[in-house]
């Protein structure tokens, strides 16, 4: 089973990802553009079975403004987030992109807040899930697991 992982800047906070990830996206909302010091956020995300988290970490939540509640956990020493989790998608851990080095990370299936897309980007592929914040905002729980109550 592939295994990656994803560090901190100082590498004191790492989290190993074991398997594919479930959801694959990128985000244009102003806080992920806030979070990443870019034109939009691009996140993985893996059960939670399959994330081993090591180090220390510090937790800031917030809520978004589609309503979810967002944890996130980032290396106290250097300021990197390295996982979060948003508490209306139980189960599912997300890590950033820049988290990870090399470039054998799948492509996106999905581009959220696509109305918040700066003009100049351009998110490829026929087959992305494109949806708007009003899209977002009315998003229900999402079971990326498949699992049944």
């Amino acid at each position: 089973m592939i295994e990656r992982v994803a560090t901190c800047r100082c590498g004191q906070l790492t989290a190993t990802c074991r398997g594919e990830p479930v959801r694959v996206s990128v985000c244009h909302c102003l806080a992920c553009q806030k979070r990443t010091g870019s034109a939009f956020g691009a996140q993985a995300r893996w059960a939670d079975d399959n994330v081993a988290l090591s180090g220390n970490a510090k937790e800031w939540a917030r809520t978004a403004d589609s309503g979810n509640r967002i944890t996130y956990r980032f290396c106290p020493e250097c300021g990197s987030t390295v996982t979060y989790t948003i508490e209306n998608w139980p189960g599912v851990t997300a890590l950033p992109y820049g988290a990870f080095a090399g470039t054998d990370m799948p492509a996106p299936g999905f581009s959220v807040y696509d109305d918040r897309r700066h003009p100049w980007v351009d998110i490829l592929g026929d087959d992305v899930k494109r949806s708007t914040s009003e899209g977002a905002r009315k998003q229900p729980s999402l079971d990326l697991l498949g699992k049944k109550d």
